[in-house]
């Protein structure tokens, strides 16, 4: 297997040049850069990541912990945050908790000990003081665990807001809210406050159903929206805290030729890819999935570079309206 210093003598260069080229630091003629790759590609030179970045005391990867990278949500902005890095010249760690605490603990020692250069959370099953101990740069996503720690988080209060105007402008008067368990500590839940204060002010007190703590199984779905239904039949409009909650609320208004958006009006959250492709099409609340996934990369950069930066990141929210209402 060839090394720096074979590169360096079919080149006939030094071993300092060849390092230089490798990580772009100082002037090397273009002539130069031209004959390291060259001898690179001859030897089939694969230069040692760890060393370099042990070198470089930068691994240029970030980590990223999602509950669930099937949900689409997560999916969506994965790859927003791949595609991001990646053109910053970074790699990207997935990995995925399932909102197991030990699985979770042991993806974050592993992050440390292959000392990425930052971790941006998008599961949050530890205690705060585990994240405040790492030493790495890290970003949060939709959970503020510290004055010094910056998150990211969309206008999760206009949201709610938005969807309660919407279900009242279409003259919707006994109305449901699924959201998500209220007893985990997310800034999502101002959803749900602000969805029910808006309206209150109308004299309207919705029905508040939530999920079981692991929200992201979808096997509890059906059956939360089938014992709603069926509890009160005089639902003509629901806001549910996620795009796929409002999927199966469509399926089961069907099941029941409860016909949408006619007898029963339907809001969800997120604006998912699929969104659209439902039949009838999903009206939501759009996050800025990629706004969102660009700003965390960019807070973990900030941060390895020791720039200021402000913590909060509150991104705004759209009303997309299809056909569901």
């Amino acid at each position: 297997m060839a090394t720096i210093h074979d590169v360096a003598k079919k080149a006939k260069v030094s071993v300092t040049t060849v390092s230089r080229v490798m990580n772009n630091r100082g002037y090397i003629s273009e002539a130069t850069r031209t004959k390291v790759f060259k001898a690179m590609e001859q030897l089939n030179y694969q230069p040692n990541e760890i060393a370099r970045s042990l070198l470089r005391k930068q691994s240029n990867v970030i980590g990223l912990i999602v509950p669930n990278v099937s949900h689409p949500f997560f999916g969506e902005l994965a790859y927003a945050v791949e595609n991001y890095a990646y053109d910053k010249g970074f790699k990207l760690l997935l990995c995925n908790s399932q909102l197991d605490p030990v699985k979770e603990r042991e993806y974050v020692d592993m992050l440390k000990r292959n000392r990425v250069d930052g971790i941006i959370m998008g599961s949050h099953t530890l205690q705060v003081e585990e994240y405040k101990n790492l030493s790495s740069p890290i970003v949060t996503i939709d959970r503020q665990i510290s004055s010094e720690i910056p998150y990211v988080s969309s206008d999760n209060a206009a949201g709610g807001k938005l969807a309660a105007e919407l279900l009242l402008a279409k003259g919707c008067r006994n109305i449901a809210h699924i959201c998500g368990n209220l007893e985990l500590d997310l800034l999502a839940n101002a959803r749900t406050t602000s969805f029910r204060s808006v309206l209150l002010e109308q004299g309207i007190e919705p029905i508040i159903v939530q999920t079981d703590k692991d929200v992201f199984q979808q096997l509890q779905y059906e059956r939360i929206i089938a014992r709603l239904l069926d509890e009160h039949p005089e639902i003509d409009g629901v806001f549910a805290t996620s795009d796929i909650i409002a999927a199966f609320l469509v399926r089961q208004c069907v099941l029941r030729n409860r016909k949408v958006p006619e007898a029963v009006k339907i809001i969800g959250y997120d604006d998912i890819n699929a969104a659209s492709w439902l039949m009838p099409p999903l009206t939501t609340i759009k996050q800025p999935i990629e706004l969102m996934a660009h700003r965390a990369v960019d807070l973990i950069l900030m941060q390895m570079n020791e720039e200021e930066f402000h913590t909060e990141s509150i991104l705004p929210v759209e009303l997309v309206e299809r056909y569901t209402t």
